[in-house]
């Protein structure tokens, strides 16, 4: 793991504490507690605080703020503190020098792209499950959010130096592909929705007449490495079903490729039940004694895991329960040496998750309790002139991602599906989206990162030079607030990076994207760039292009172009 300026001040205190127990002011026994170093949210309380003093006290049974005051004197000399003071009731508060600032700047320009990326995932591997749509029907914009946080997430995870491998579930079996079918058949037959004989619960947009007319032409559907002709036979069900699956995976990959979205592993779950897995799961399960059986039905104990009550596994007619191929299913990810599997999904997917962790546990093989990793998203409401859009032709209930990145676009799409905490229910506004104001945060970040790029031109027309080492070499006028400011952001960047990837939580990415150039414009504001002093120059220029560059990686990590010019 990197060094950053948090991790380098806990280190400094680890350090005075061991020097405490050497002098014997500290117990030996005395453990180091849990404690924070964190960023004040008053200027005028330094640059980092520290509650390690308070919670020494206690099993050292000491004052607090002499025991403060005895770990400030044995903290190690560093050229990176200015200065600690004890504040309240012991709160150590630590001034950063000027040259660990300095040491700062220089550090994002030596690592350029690579600042912020750390490696203490190294050596471990995660799976990302998401989007994991039925092939049934066009990408909903439910879909889009889904499919943004996963990525992210594998994002963030690669960036903290996981072995990440993205993942797409295919629902490829079961009741609704069989309803897809007929609905191809019906309009294969020249059936509309009104007529008789079309299923009951039909699929009714669009493109099932595309599907049909495809199917009908005999038609190559193309998709990952497969290849399906249509039969052109309008009686022959499961040639229809085969056709329109192909047809289906190859329109929601060609939306995800324009999303901005790719996999590295398409399952199937058909895939389980032809090779045997779900049985094999369901003998597991018997054998370990977790299972009984009663009304004609194999049930699984899950309420010896946690569930609130037993769930069936298999039904008296034989067939599967829905959340046994998903125990099989997860048991894989398992088997391919997942130590963390993250599953995106849609918030109404809650009730299952208890039953899969369940017979995960049933297994006795070792998977750890809380495994896989849930994140679940709430539902997206999208506005379009204070009116809530709900349709679209072309699904016929639904709108559709597509629809949504053709209207707003798909850097605005990532961005606004990504923004909010996924278990917060979103509203998308494509008036807003499409917006080229400061009210549109992407549209705010993305000008920010224009604006650096704008003075380096600005610089050739003037005919004046940068020297980014002479920059770096000046003073950096601390006192002033916008100053400050703008560097302390610039320094939380790795730690953003660490956060988003253990809690999952990309959209902090985007939030510190909108405090950084918030943060950049006060300074922008306040500062002119391209003066005739050299020095101030080079000083003020090394700060903008070490902006630049965080904004850049930050844009890059949530799939979010950088313009040089807008």
């Amino acid at each position: 793991m990197k060094t950053t300026l948090r991790t380098l001040v806990r280190q400094l205190v680890e350090q005075g504490i061991a020097a405490l127990r050497e002098q014997g002011t500290l117990p030996a026994d005395v453990e180091t507690p849990d404690f924070v170093v964190e960023r004040p949210k008053e200027r005028s309380h330094g640059d980092f605080s520290s509650n390690v003093a308070m919670l020494l006290a206690k099993p050292a049974k000491s004052n607090p703020r002499a025991l403060a005051q005895a770990l400030v004197a044995a903290l190690p000399p560093s050229d990176a503190i200015a200065a600690v003071e004890i504040a309240g009731p012991g709160f150590l508060n630590f001034r950063l020098s000027e040259s660990a600032w300095q040491g700062q700047l220089r550090t994002i320009l030596d690592e350029a792209g690579r600042y912020g990326r750390n490696d203490s995932g190294r050596g471990r591997r995660a799976g990302v499950e998401y989007v994991s749509a039925n092939p049934t029907g066009p990408l909903h914009v439910g879909h889009g959010r889904a499919a943004v946080i996963g990525d992210c997430i594998a994002r963030v995870l690669d960036a903290n130096g996981w072995d990440v491998k993205r993942e797409f579930y295919y629902n490829d079996a079961g009741a609704q592909i069989d309803n897809l079918a007929r609905s191809v058949q019906a309009r294969a037959l020249g059936k509309g929705p009104d007529d008789a004989g079309w299923p009951e619960d039909g699929y009714r947009g669009d493109y099932i007449v595309d599907v049909a007319q495809g199917y009908l032409r005999g038609d190559t559907v193309s998709f990952e490495d497969h290849a399906v002709t249509g039969a052109k036979d309008p009686g022959d069900l499961d040639a229809i079903r085969r056709f329109a699956v192909a047809w289906l995976r190859r329109e929601q990959n060609a939306d995800l490729e324009a999303y901005g979205v790719s996999f590295d592993v398409y399952f199937l779950e058909s895939s389980l039940y032809a090779d045997d897995k779900v049985e094999e799961t369901v003998r597991e399960l018997v054998a370990h004694g977790h299972t009984y059986e009663e009304g004609g039905a194999l049930w699984l104990r899950t309420t010896d895991f946690g569930d609130d009550k037993d769930r069936v596994m298999r039904k008296s007619d034989g067939t599967y329960t829905y959340f046994v191929p998903d125990v099989a299913y997860h048991l894989s990810k398992w088997q391919r040496g997942y130590e963390r599997a993250i599953t995106e999904l849609g918030a109404d997917h809650h009730g299952s998750l208890a039953r899969v962790r369940a017979g995960l546990q049933a297994l006795d093989c070792g998977i750890p309790q809380g495994w896989p990793e849930y994140v679940l998203h709430q539902m997206v409401t999208v506005m379009r002139g204070g009116e809530e859009v709900k349709i679209s032709k072309r699904a016929g209930s639904y709108l559709t991602l597509r629809d949504l990145v053709e209207e707003a676009g798909r850097d605005a799409t990532r961005w606004f599906l990504l923004a909010r905490k996924p278990d917060s229910q979103l509203t998308f506004d494509i008036d807003l989206a499409r917006s080229q104001s400061l009210d549109n945060p992407v549209y705010y970040v993305q000008l920010s990162h224009a604006r650096i790029c704008g003075l380096w031109r600005q610089l050739r027309e003037r005919g004046l030079t940068y020297d980014p080492k002479a920059g770096l070499a000046q003073p950096l006028d601390l006192e002033n607030g916008a100053t400050h400011a703008l560097v302390t952001a610039l320094s939380r960047w790795p730690d953003v990076v660490a956060a988003a990837g253990e809690h999952l939580e990309p959209h902090l990415v985007a939030a510190y994207l909108h405090e950084l150039a918030q943060a950049f414009q006060s300074y922008y504001n306040d500062h002119q760039f391209l003066v005739d002093d050299d020095g101030v120059r080079n000083a003020r220029l090394a700060l903008a292009q070490a902006t630049r560059q965080v904004l850049a990686n930050g844009l890059d990590l949530i799939g979010v172009s950088a313009p040089e010019s807008m």
